[in-house]
């Protein structure tokens, strides 16, 4: 029987990291910022609106940086 650890090991962390983000969504209304900080984009036309979240997108990238980086330190 060939050795699956790496398999299973690769399986738990997709589990976590679908995980995880459920938990993001759960509780990403509940953040008061989120969504409304300055360098976020709102545009708002007569029949349309765009709305573009820059600042937070840049913040989400950074703190998911950092915990992969830390995931991944030896």
């Amino acid at each position: 029987m060939p050795d699956l650890t790496g398999m299973g090991r690769i399986l738990i962390v997709i589990g976590l990291v679908i995980a995880g983000v459920g938990l993001v969504m759960v509780i990403a209304g509940k953040i008061p910022l989120l969504g409304k900080l300055p360098g976020d984009f709102l545009f708002r036309g007569k029949n349309v609106s765009f709305y573009f979240p820059l600042t937070t997108s840049i913040l989400i990238s950074v703190i998911l940086t950092l915990i992969v980086w830390l995931i991944n330190r030896k």
